[in-house]
């Protein structure tokens, strides 16, 4: 937990640094990192639970909220996905214009199967997305994501960033939500993002 938040507040921190950016920042409550994106919008290339490869430009003209984690989190990640279900249930049909991702850092254990019944447990429309260790760590890349295995008498377990994306229409506005984000907020995010051109 402590590397989690460590590592947001490095990043805020980095943000900071850039404020000098053209772009003037959304006025959201998450992070606006949109001027990582201004020259090319976000993207990789990752395998769905049915198989199908997936590019996050497949989900173009929707609002994609974003999220990295594993099956075998023991809260961040459960917690997570409980909150974005119930912002999504609170949009009525505005959230047919949104697509949450959940993209697994263990794909060791995370296999298409457990993501097939995981990730859609918390609701049917999203979607569980993983890659060899090597896609993984490209899609992480793109958005900053640090995780880092630690080995236990049980297994192992993953020290990952918490923070939530919530990626435009166009792929180029990005917001950075903090864990534990008021749900109000949240959906107020994702509908300023649904309202930008």
């Amino acid at each position: 937990m402590f590397l989690m938040k460590y590592n947001y507040l490095l990043l805020v921190l980095f943000l900071f640094a850039g404020c000098n950016k053209s772009v003037p920042p959304l006025p959201s409550h998450a992070v606006d990192i949109s001027w990582r994106y201004e020259q090319a919008a976000a993207d990789f290339k990752l395998t769905e639970a049915t198989g199908k490869e997936r590019h996050l430009s497949d989900f173009r003209g929707k609002v994609v909220v974003l999220f990295f984690g594993y099956t075998h989190c023991p809260e961040v990640c459960p917690t997570t996905l409980a909150d974005l279900a119930q912002a999504v249930r609170l949009m009525g049909k505005s959230a047919d214009k949104v697509q949450v991702l959940f993209v697994t850092l263990d794909p060791e254990r995370d296999t298409p199967e457990v993501l097939a019944k995981f990730v859609p447990f918390f609701n049917p429309s999203f979607i569980g997305l993983y890659g060899d260790a090597e896609a993984t760590a490209q899609a992480a890349k793109v958005f900053a994501v640090s995780y880092q295995k630690h080995s236990e008498k049980t297994g192992y377990s993953l020290d990952h960033s918490d923070g939530t994306y919530l990626i435009g229409k166009n792929g180029k506005s990005v917001l950075l939500s903090p864990y534990g984000q008021k749900t109000e907020w949240l959906i107020e995010d994702i509908k300023l993002l649904l309202d930008k051109t």
